[in-house]
């Protein structure tokens, strides 16, 4: 590992005596960020516009289900919907979303209001540090001047900026906050010491002094355009290999024999981050006066993915000599990746789009999401317990690894003849698919 990376020490844990911080925005990666902190003994508030998010923390309850109801109960952090303790922070950190808007632009809504509030009540010496994925400029071209023109404080001399993007990969074991190593950087040689020192106490795989903040903002975008072109390529094989009759996970395998192959594979891509990612990369480009060609062309690919696979769902109702306005689809998996419940930005929501505009009947059923908020979302029925009877095909959209213990004859039995089954990620072996009885196809 690179020698500018340090790691936690004994030491540094006597740092937290009467140091305050406080984390706006108490999502994924906000909350867990305010329990470590809290663990170590600084003195947390946790500040959420949202006051049904603030009163279920303060019931002890964790609505991610990453961190757990006992480690939010038996913590010191004072959960609010109130900002006024921003005043006494010594550190304020910000951890609000950054999506895009209807037009695949950066909507920087979430961080522009958090920096009215944070500028409103914030105390001359605090440091500010945004952890918001932004594209590279936004912290000191956009943040900063609210803050400067709601306090009436100058950045870089009565408070201090620092970046440092969030690395949370939820439902993956291995990447918690301690886990990771943390990317840090600030408007001042100071600054840049003393954010690193901060996040060392509660990061065990250490932190990465990034040389200035731009860099550890494209660091972070970077990072996803990466995964998506990787996933993009594998994407746009599959498409070739379904054209070809060739299978694209027989490929992967065989050229995976290779020392140097990268194994990435074809799916849907969603999530708050690889969808999203790119088109801040590009906008930030855009704005230096550079249209970037191969990542925008790999978020059409990934954004087609959707429809190809209820088209795959389509032709295996063909096959099976199923009338399609006359046919019904079980989804299983509706969140966007296996074991979360997140569905905020799931491709999902496309396939079932697409199905239903051939006339397709979908319903759903996803163990970790909750019912009324994927039949809102989704528009769909969701079942409460998996019912297959009736059904014409199943669409392995997401697979949880509840999935990983159906009986796939039963399943087959239960559905009508000639049973469909699209495994939008190869989790299912083919063999054993159709030794069970279904027309199965994959990516």
């Amino acid at each position: 590992m690179s020698e500018s990376v340090s790691h936690r020490t004994g030491e540094q844990s006597a740092r937290p005596e009467g140091e305050q911080i406080c984390v706006v925005g108490l999502g994924y990666v906000g909350m867990p960020l305010a329990l470590a902190f809290d663990d170590e003994g600084f003195e947390v508030t946790g500040f959420d516009i949202d006051p049904e998010l603030v009163e279920t923390l303060s019931d002890g309850n964790d609505p991610t289900g990453e961190a757990g109801h006992d480690r939010v109960a038996e913590s010191d952090v004072s959960f609010t919907a109130q900002p006024d303790n921003i005043v006494r922070a010594d550190y304020v950190i910000l951890t609000v979303p950054t999506p895009v808007d209807n037009t695949q632009n950066p909507n920087l809504d979430f961080v522009k209001g958090a920096a009215r509030t944070v500028g409103e009540h914030i105390s001359e010496d605090t440091t500010v540090i945004l952890e918001s994925t932004v594209y590279p400029g936004v912290t000191e071209s956009e943040l900063a001047p609210i803050i400067e023109e709601e306090s009436g404080l100058t950045a870089g001399e009565e408070f201090n900026l620092g970046y440092s993007p969030e690395r949370l990969s939820p439902g993956d074991g291995g990447k918690t906050l301690e886990e990771v190593v943390k990317i840090v950087s600030g408007d001042t040689d100071e600054t840049l010491e003393d954010v690193a020192t901060l996040y060392e106490t509660v990061v065990d795989a250490g932190v990465y002094r990034a040389p200035s903040i731009q860099t550890a903002e494209a660091a972070k975008v970077i990072e996803n355009v990466q995964r998506d072109i990787n996933i993009a390529l594998m994407n746009e094989l599959a498409i070739i290999c379904d054209h070809m009759d060739v299978d694209t996970h027989e490929v992967l395998d065989a050229a995976g024999t290779k020392w140097n192959f990268h194994d990435y594979r074809p799916g849907l891509v969603g999530g708050h981050c690889i969808p999203v990612d790119p088109l801040y990369l590009a906008h930030g480009s855009e704005r230096a006066g550079y249209t970037p060609s191969l990542i925008l062309q790999g978020r059409e690919v990934n954004e087609y993915m959707p429809k190809h696979a209820a088209e795959l769902t389509m032709r295996g109702l063909n096959e099976a000599g199923k009338v399609l306005k006359d046919s019904s689809v079980l989804v299983l998996g509706l969140s966007y990746k296996p074991n979360v419940g997140d569905i905020r930005t799931s491709e999902v929501d496309e396939v079932i789009t697409e199905l239903e505009t051939y006339g397709i009947d979908v319903e759903g059923y996803d163990p970790h999401a909750q019912d009324d908020a994927m039949a809102e979302h989704f528009g769909i029925p969701i079942q409460d317990t998996p019912d297959f009877e009736g059904f014409d095909a199943v669409f392995l959209a997401t697979p949880h690894d509840e999935f990983d213990r159906f009986d796939l004859s039963k399943v087959a039995g239960a559905l009508n003849d000639d049973p469909v089954l699209i495994d939008v990620m190869a989790d299912v072996d083919e063999a054993d698919a159709t030794e069970a009885g279904f027309i199965y196809d994959h990516l």
